[in-house]
This record gives structure tokens, C-alpha cells and sequence, in this order.
């Protein structure tokens, strides 16, 4: 399937949504990039039987470069913790290795019905501000290492930069919240870097991909998507500053819920 001007444009609007939303909701870029490249490369007729992985594996190559550059901004507010960073991310590397295994060996419609369902709590998540109360404290390095693992897997799996997990986890062993948004940021780099890296792996030797891709990682969408984000998401982060955040997250929540059904009933 050749680039053509629909799939530049919808490409480009993509990244910008994605970049936008993200600043202004502080929500990672892969819950929104994931159902769009689905859509589109439904649209497009893409190989049905590798859709989903193409789809994850490609998200999660553009979070490499917007993970950094929401990193670097925290750190120079001296809000990331790096030694909860060091520990948690060899985890996080293994965890993402063991996720684009199990991604690989998954088929295309049983990974959208998994991130269909977790499209929906993440959208309940939103709706009803279900943040965990702090109740423990962090886990010793060994635990920090294996929630890592955990969190890898599942973010590897589907296609997103991990702050819907590192962030509730987090809040639970009593980290301030400008620390734990600080920190998944951080996280998201191990994340999408080894995530995308084992996707691309694991897909080199499967026949029924697009043109233009390496592995499942397809890096038309890939690069234009990645480029807007970091674009856009300055500007998200500074319209959160005068929108009301609290309405724009009900209204997102319900646009994810009707999204997240969308995944579980197509085809």
C-alpha cells in the first residue's frame, strides 16, 4: 500500500490530537494513536492478520521522542525521581521484551478486543477520577524491578506509554503526583525504546505486512505522528492553563468509552 495524500493528512491531524490531548490531559499519546491508526489502516486495507500489531508497534515508536522531550521538561523542574526511574527500569525493559512476544503471538482480533476493554476502564478511570488512595509505601528494589516487569509487559502490549499504569501505581505508594506524572514520563522511554525495538524483532520475519514497514513498526505513520506530538504538546500543556480540564477529561472520557466499544465490534 503506497503513502497517498488521505493517509499524510489523516497522519498529520492524528499526531496533532494526539500531541494536543496529551499536553492538556497529561494522557499518554498511545491511547489515542492506537485507535486511530486502527481506523485508518482498516480503511486502507492493511493485512488484517498483523492490523493490531502494526498499530501497537507503531505507537509505540513515537512515544520514544515525545517521552523524552516530556522528560527532559520535568527534569529541569527537578520533578523525576531517577533513582525510582533506575529501578523500575530494567523491569520495564523485560516486561516490554515479554510483551511484544506476546503481542506477536496473539491474533489481530484478540489484541483489539484486549484493548478495546482497557480503552473502556481507562474512559470509567477518567469519568469518575478513580485515583488510588496512597496507601503503602514503594516496594523494595527487587518490588520496584517486578512492577516494572509488569508494567512493561502490559504497556508493550498495548502500544502505550505506560502513564495509565506508572501513575495509579505510584499514587498507591504515596509518591506526589507531580513526582508520579514526572517519573511514568521518564518510564515511558525504556517503554516505547525496548517496546518498539522487540516489536520491529518480532515482526521481521512475519510476510503479511505493509510496504514501508521494518518489523511492525510503520514508519510513515510513525514519523509524521511522532513529529506533531512534540509539536502539539506544548501547546496542550499550556491551554490546560486556561481550559477546565475537569469538563474536557468528562467529555474525553465518553469519546474513549464510544472508542473503546468501536475496537471490540469491528471486524
Amino acid at each position: 500500500m503506497d503513502v497517498n495524500l488521505f493517509l499524510v493528512i489523516y497522519f498529520l491531524l492524528g499526531g496533532m490530537l494526539a500531541g494536543l490531548l496529551g499536553g492538556l490531559l497529561g494522557l499518554g499519546g498511545g491511547i489515542i494513536v492506537v485507535p486511530l491508526l486502527h481506523y485508518v489502516f482498516v480503511t486502507q486495507e492493511f493485512p488484517p492478520s498483523s492490523l493490531m500489531q502494526v498499530a501497537v508497534a507503531t505507537s509505540l515508536a513515537t512515544i520514544v521522542v515525545t517521552s523524552i522531550s516530556a522528560t527532559w521538561m520535568h527534569h529541569r523542574r527537578q520533578a523525576v525521581i531517577w533513582k525510582i526511574v533506575l529501578y523500575l527500569a530494567p523491569g520495564i525493559m523485560l516486561g516490554a521484551v515479554l510483551g511484544a512476544v506476546l503481542a506477536d503471538n496473539l491474533k489481530s482480533d484478540v489484541l483489539r478486543i484486549i484493548f478495546g476493554l482497557f480503552e473502556i476502564l481507562v474512559a470509567i478511570q477518567i469519568a469518575f477520577d478513580l485515583t488510588p488512595k496512597a496507601k503503602v509505601n514503594l516496594p523494595d528494589n527487587a518490588g520496584l524491578i517486578a512492577s516494572g516487569g509488569v508494567i512493561g509487559a502490559i504497556s508493550t502490549l498495548l502500544g502505550i506509554g505506560g502513564g495509565t499504569l506508572t501513575v495509579p501505581f505510584l499514587n498507591f505508594c504515596r509518591v506526589p503526583m507531580h513526582n508520579a506524572v514526572a517519573i511514568s514520563s521518564a518510564c515511558g522511554i525504556p517503554i516505547a525504546v525496548a517496546g518498539s525495538i522487540s516489536m520491529l524483532l518480532s515482526g521481521l520475519d512475519n510476510p503479511d505486512l505493509p510496504a514501508h514497514s521494518i518489523g511492525y513498526v510503520y514508519w510513515p505513520a510513525a514519523i509524521i505522528i511522532m513529529t506533531m506530538t512534540v509539536l502539539f504538546a506544548p501547546l496542550g500543556a499550556k491551554l490546560a492553563h486556561k481550559l477546565s480540564v475537569k469538563v474536557l477529561k468528562r467529555c474525553f472520557s465518553v469519546v474513549l468509552l464510544i472508542v473503546g466499544i468501536q475496537m471490540l465490534l469491528s471486524n
